[in-house]
């Protein structure tokens, strides 16, 4: 039953968090989301330097909630990739630091990995092989999980994620940011059948579609025209512009896009269990259309506890108490990477830092 101190400033959410058997003892999140908000995303430089303020405070925070002292840890991790450098490097070399100085094993973990096994902080899971369905702001993947480090990418989105499409169009709303939670409280009262928007496809070069894959983009395209459309509308002495149907209709289509596709990915993999993991896992009309769908389909599914769909640190624990179970450990001179796919995670434990 290993013991791990997880850190994960991987973009602009400070988090800490101590995990014992994949139970969690304590976790804490420092948000910086009212600030980026001010600029409609995040900024890099901003958020680097908010973690540097927090990242003590919230360590502190949880060593004591945990009753823990740092002789009672196995390991210390943090995350090492993918996102953003800064930000990277500031619980990277914290993490790096905090097990030298207390002679721990170091673990720099995959952000996606975490993502992954947030699924396990919740109810137990039935048995794998299962296929995990990843949205967040930047990622929208069907991964296919045979156990712990075993992943095979069964798709992906071919542009925007459907995060990053909820932001742009929680925008073009004038909702503000983030774009999930703003979109979600809109649609909340709206009807999600009043405006037909296109179920974006991804064409094949030998003619076709992929059964797969996502592109959020010509959505996003659609709605900026249906804005434009009901605005000159108004503008000339019809009804105002319908706020919460055009926010139902957007979120329903990509909650229907991602629950169809993934089910079909499912079903020809001969796997009965979905996972669904990630910030934009939180919302409620996919995890609706999700569990109506299983129904129908017979499929058993599961998905990450609310708490720990967006970026936590007890995720990353998870994540480096599998790699640690398994022998594995990294190079204290490891650093970081803005970009590595999930494939390449295990050269994170290779004896000589990978970069």
């Amino acid at each position: 039953m290993p013991t791990v101190l997880a850190l994960e400033t991987s973009c602009d959410e400070s988090a800490a968090a101590v995990v014992r058997d994949q139970r969690v003892l304590a976790s804490a999140v420092a948000s910086q989301i009212e600030e980026h908000a001010l600029w409609g995303g995040v900024v890099p430089e901003l958020a680097s330097r908010r973690h540097v303020e927090a990242l003590p405070a919230l360590i502190e925070q949880v060593m004591a909630q945990s009753g823990l002292r740092y002789a009672d840890l196995d390991a210390i991790a943090a995350t090492a990739a993918p996102g953003l450098v800064g930000a990277l490097l500031v619980g990277s070399v914290t993490g790096r630091s905090l097990a030298r100085l207390h002679g721990k094993p170091f673990l720099g973990v995959h952000h996606l990995e975490g993502h992954l096994c947030s699924v396990h902080l919740g109810e137990p899971l039935p048995e794998g092989p299962f296929l995990v369905l990843l949205v967040s702001g930047g990622h929208t993947e069907m991964i296919r999980v045979d156990g712990p480090g075993r992943y095979q990418r069964l798709a992906c989105s071919r542009d925007d994620a459907a995060g990053e499409a909820f932001d742009k169009v929680a925008r073009l709303l004038g909702l503000g940011y983030p774009g999930g939670p703003a979109i979600q409280a809109a649609a909340a009262q709206g009807d999600p059948d009043r405006f037909p928007l296109p179920k974006g496809r991804v064409s094949l070069s030998e003619g076709g579609f992929h059964p797969y894959d996502f592109s959020f983009s010509g959505l996003k395209t659609a709605v900026l025209r249906l804005v434009n459309q009901l605005k000159a509308e108004e503008a000339s002495g019809g009804d105002p512009l319908p706020l919460a149907d055009v926010a139902a209709s957007f979120e329903q289509v990509v909650a229907d896009v991602l629950v169809e596709r993934t089910t079909r990915c499912a079903l020809d993999q001969g796997l009965k269990t979905l996972v669904l993991v990630g910030g934009v896992a939180a919302n409620r009309r996919l995890r609706q259309r999700l569990e109506e769908r299983c129904q129908v389909l017979k499929l058993q599914w599961r998905a990450a506890p609310l708490a720990y769909c967006t970026d936590n640190a007890a995720m990353i624990a998870v994540a480096a108490e599998q790699r640690f179970c398994a022998g594995r450990s990294s190079s204290i001179r490891l650093a970081v990477t803005p970009r590595l796919p999930l494939e390449q995670a295990p050269v994170l434990y290779e004896p000589q830092a990978a970069f």
